[in-house]
């Protein structure tokens, strides 16, 4: 048997090998032993003797046989017993040291150490299994520790500006240097409002996320989705001198979804892309097949600002930010596309965004099961 094939064996084919070598060790042991010991001990006793009658000679060789057997035995169980000890000694250390690494890796995680990985002990597929669970369960943890300094740090920034210039027009107001004027009442209310976006998305985003997010699931058309996308989107875009169309593949089938929560992932693609078209510019709302049957894609395309190949992996992060493509001076909160990702995976299907590079405009598309998972 070559190593590769002992590696994806498991624990238990192992166990009963390693029980029938200490088994076959025992067995080899005794059999040696007697064999070495038990008919040198006959022959001397025989010698010993020195009988003529041949019935003495018949009692004293059955006693001689049985001293030999019982010597013999004697000492082949207890060395067969002592090899087989030793056997089951290396068998039991050696799982012991991969079961304390695995809990020492563990204790060290609980206290907050990070980077700790454990190595393969080449003890079958049950460890080997059991190894990389934990070394993926500490790499999600390393990243999830990752991501909650980063949405730290990026919830304190997006609160700073708010706060401050509501605080700002306060003490400018109590020392007397502005007034309150509609102006001023405006600019605290749009900080305001600012923050109870920002609330309302992270809320959402967790919840999405969490997995306890309800959906209110039927059958829709998927050409119904986008025409309401377009109706909510089209004085917006009008405002901001951008030509919002659709079109939709004649006779797709119905795809199983909630359509306010499928109303808020186009609400935010779309949004997303008005932020980033300039006037003039284009936004087109498609439905397709999808490459793979049973398969329904929603799209969103615009003719924006576009975004560099190294941001589209990162674009669905909370508050992750690309110079061209997700400013802060457009006014989104930074989450609406986490939100995007959080509820399509909870139809599940999935969301990716698509651009040549800046300036070349982008696509997000979704794709959804025509019959959703069971929840």
């Amino acid at each position: 048997m070559t190593r590769g094939a002992i590696t994806r064996g498991g624990l238990a084919p192992r166990l009963l090998v390693a029980i029938g070598l200490v088994l076959a060790t025992a067995a080899l042991t005794a059999w040696l032993v007697a064999g070495a010991i038990g008919p040198s001990i006959f022959h001397a006793h025989l010698l010993a003797s020195q009988v003529d009658d041949p019935d003495a000679a018949v009692e004293h060789a059955e006693l001689a046989f049985r001293t030999a057997s019982a010597v013999a035995l004697a000492l082949s169980l207890t060395l067969g017993a002592a090899a087989a000890f030793a056997v089951s000694v290396v068998l039991t250390r050696r799982i012991g040291r991969s079961l304390a690494s695995v809990a020492t890796a563990a204790h060290r995680i609980a206290q907050g150490a990070v980077g700790v990985r454990v190595e393969s002990p080449d003890m079958g597929a049950e460890f080997t299994a059991l190894t990389d669970a934990f070394n993926r369960m500490a790499d999600r943890l390393d990243e999830s520790e990752r991501l909650r300094g980063r949405l730290i740090s990026d919830v304190a920034h997006e609160l700073r500006t708010p706060v401050a210039t509501i605080n700002l027009a306060l003490e400018a107001l109590e020392d007397g240097v502005a007034q309150l004027t509609p102006a001023t009442v405006e600019v605290l209310r749009a900080q305001g409002n600012r923050l109870v976006r920002l609330s309302e998305d992270l809320a959402s985003v967790t919840r999405a996320e969490s997995g306890a997010l309800t959906l209110d699931v039927t059958q829709t058309e998927p050409g119904d989705l986008l025409e309401q996308a377009l109706l909510a989107a089209r004085d917006r875009a009008a405002q901001a001198g951008v030509d919002l169309v659709l079109d939709v593949e004649p006779g797709l089938p119905r795809i199983t979804v909630d359509p306010d929560r499928m109303a808020q992932v186009l609400g935010n693609l779309v949004d997303n892309a008005l932020r980033h078209t300039p006037r003039d510019g284009r936004v087109a709302l498609a439905a397709v097949r999808g490459d793979h049957p049973g398969h329904v894609v929603l799209s969103v395309t615009d003719t924006g600002t576009g975004i560099a190949a190294e941001h589209l992996p990162h674009v669905f992060e909370r508050f992750y930010r690309a110079d061209s493509a997700r400013d802060r001076e457009h006014g989104g909160s930074g989450v609406g596309l986490a939100i995007t990702r959080a509820l399509v995976e909870a139809h599940g299907g999935r969301v990716s965004a698509h651009s040549v590079g800046p300036g070349e405009g982008a696509r997000f598309e979704v794709t959804l099961p025509v019959v959703a998972p069971a929840s």
